[in-house]
């Protein structure tokens, strides 16, 4: 037996005095709900912890983005997922700090409050995700938005439908070409779907919205400093993902280093090594994440140093070196292959990490036989570039074309969380095929400050808590 499951065997060893263990897990996305689900029915108590009070489906985001769907439709109450499951709480608050040494979880004072919260806790599973990277350029992060949170795709929904606007307001030829340049960095997963679907919405879905310009002369431009679009595929799907986006209209600008990002231009070194600016006022940045500041606090408790991705290097246990009573997974956890390489940062992966961590804490805590050993099962990955058009593997068969679009709707139905969004979305995404509409279209005021409270001059209706059950 390995001294992280020995130490997990004595940590949980008061349960048999009576004493139910405290479980406390940082982040309900992919991992974190995963990790709590999994102890559904084990005799512990689970507390999950998180900023916001629903899980985001992230990988739909960008169609938020692009007014495909709502956020209400690709987000699910925590509290309604975990209604049926007893042993599990949920506390809305911000963390602001681990103390490993006590083993409290602190927080944010609540609102009306000076006092900041804690969550003791015997096992502690960390799971708060990434953030946006922008490396060493955080300067550019105000005019080139990613695409991490539902504020994320709402600003950049908001961006590009205002471009289309203010192109229709102008008179000169000049100006309104640089409002309909719309520049997307990262040719990954994330890059090219979002490229992809501004594409669809300048060609099919506004293009009998404006009187005085022609919505499908938008320029769609993918910047990528690797020589190949969706790094981490098969050569044979970058190559023919390369040719999909071409056809389908995007200007695929492969081996360009972003230089420079300001609001009127975007400037990329070319392979020539000169320096190229192209007029645009809207930029998106997909190019790059890193995790939360959280990690950093539990490397500096640890003496652990983290990874060029601001990751904690763990192994296949996951526990926090030094301290076997602490998991991290997800974005956070940097978990090496056998071959050296890391895992990707992908959902899948986060899901898969969740589950096996609760399994541990959930066979410790009943004595049953603890689980084999970590290992990733890649199912496969799959990336939509336009109506019909994707590209991808799923269990080792490569798709392209329809087969892999129809498997990628599969996929991501079957991922959402809660019937009613699965139900909601399927239902936007067969209207959007057969009307080539979208019905989220909604420009959306920025975030402003009136009296002590934020509001949004406009938003989308909200869901019901129903959207989970």
């Amino acid at each position: 037996m390995s001294a992280p499951t020995e130490h997990l065997r004595e940590l949980l060893r008061p349960a048999a005095l009576g004493a139910r263990p405290r479980v406390v897990v940082i982040g309900g996305g992919f991992a974190g709900l995963r990790a709590v689900r999994a102890l559904r029915g084990s005799p512990v108590d689970v507390t999950l912890v998180d900023r916001r009070n629903f899980h985001l489906f992230q990988p739909l985001l960008y169609q938020v983005a692009t007014g495909a769907l709502s956020s209400g439709e690709i987000a699910a109450p925590l509290r309604a997922v975990l209604r049926r499951q007893p042993n599990a709480t949920v506390i809305l608050g911000d963390v602001r700090d681990v103390d490993l040494a006590g083993r409290r979880v602190l927080l944010d004072p609540a609102a009306g409050s000076d006092a900041p919260g804690e969550c003791a806790y015997d096992l502690l599973v960390v799971a708060a995700g990434g953030r946006t990277a922008y490396f060493g350029h955080d300067e550019w992060e105000p005019v080139a938005p990613g695409l991490k949170s539902v504020e994320d795709a709402l600003e950049l929904r908001r961006r590009i439908l205002l471009a289309f606007e203010m192109a229709e307001r102008s008179d000169d030829p000049g100006t309104r070409a640089v409002w309909l340049t719309f520049a997307v960095v990262g040719a990954g997963p994330t890059g090219v779907e979002l490229a992809g679907q501004i594409v669809e919405m300048a060609r099919d879905t506004l293009r009998r919205d404006f009187r005085r310009i022609d919505p499908s002369t938008a320029r769609v431009l993918l910047l990528e400093a690797a020589p190949v679009a969706l790094p981490g595929f098969d050569r044979r799907l970058q190559e023919r993902a390369a040719r999909d986006l071409r056809h389908h209209g995007i200007e695929l600008l492969l081996e360009r280093m972003v230089v420079d990002i300001s609001p009127e231009a975007i400037s990329v070194r070319e392979p020539d090594g000169t320096v190229r600016r192209i007029p645009t006022r809207t930029v998106i940045w997909g190019a790059g994440v890193r995790a939360c500041p959280l990690a950093a606090t539990l490397a500096a408790q640890s003496g652990l140093e983290l990874d060029r991705g601001g990751r904690v290097p763990v192994d296949t246990t996951f526990t926090l070196p030094g301290h076997p009573e602490v998991f991290v997974i997800g974005d956070m956890a940097r978990v090496d292959r056998p071959d050296g390489t890391p895992l990707p940062g992908i959902a899948p992966v986060a899901m898969q990490q969740g589950e096996h961590v609760g399994r541990v804490i959930a066979a410790r805590a009943t004595g049953a036989p603890a689980p084999a050993a970590f290992r990733y099962r890649d199912r496969g990955s799959l990336a939509t570039i336009g109506r019909a058009r994707a590209v991808g593997t799923v269990f080792g068969l490569r798709l392209t074309g329809l087969p892999a679009w129809l498997a990628w709707l599969g996929v991501h139905l079957t991922y959402l969380v809660g019937f009613q969004n699965r139900l909601f979305v399927f239902m936007r995404w067969s209207i959007s095929f057969l009307t080539r509409g979208r019905g989220a279209r909604l420009i959306n005021e920025p975030w402003t400050t009136t009296g002590n409270a934020e509001v949004s001059v406009a938003d989308e209706p909200a869901q019901s808590d129903a959207t989970a059950a």
